[in-house]
């Protein structure tokens, strides 16, 4: 039995054997190239800092993982922030301020200056982060 397609102007009507084909897909990305360039930078540094955490991790083992585990949630917040949610932004802010708080009481309590790089670049994630370029996108874009 062959079921009749309703065709109007090259798409498919509504409850017609063949209107499945103008469903949209929910987009998901890892990287929005649509964002302005500081919060691409932000996402790419969330997700290089999430995998540098991951690989210090697995080699330290044992209770030192627990230290990286707000590192390790930048890459779920780097996800929001490129799919555009409002929660993933100001979680990746909380844990990139948080992760230079914590990179500066190492610094300050081991009393040398072996971190100082890990600082500068968990400082340019913090700035990235809260340019007014990224603000202004996420006041007027994100959900």
């Amino acid at each position: 039995m062959v079921t009749e397609v309703s065709v109007v102007n090259g798409a498919c009507l509504p409850g017609t054997a063949s209107s499945w084909h103008n469903w949209e897909m929910p987009e998901r990305r890892w990287i929005n190239q649509s964002q302005p360039q500081t919060l691409q930078g932000a996402v790419l540094f969330c997700y290089l800092n999430a995998a540098l955490a991951l690989i210090f991790a697995l080699v330290l083992g044992g209770s030192g993982s627990l230290l990286y585990l707000p590192t390790l949630i930048l890459a779920v917040a780097a996800y929001f922030i490129a799919n555009e949610k409002k929660l993933g932004y100001w979680a990746g802010v909380a844990l990139a301020c948080l992760n230079v708080l914590g990179i500066l009481a190492i610094l300050v309590t081991l009393g040398s200056f072996g971190g100082i790089l890990n600082l500068l670049f968990a400082g340019i994630l913090v700035g990235l982060l809260l340019h007014p370029d990224s603000r202004g996108y996420v006041r007027t874009w994100f959900r």
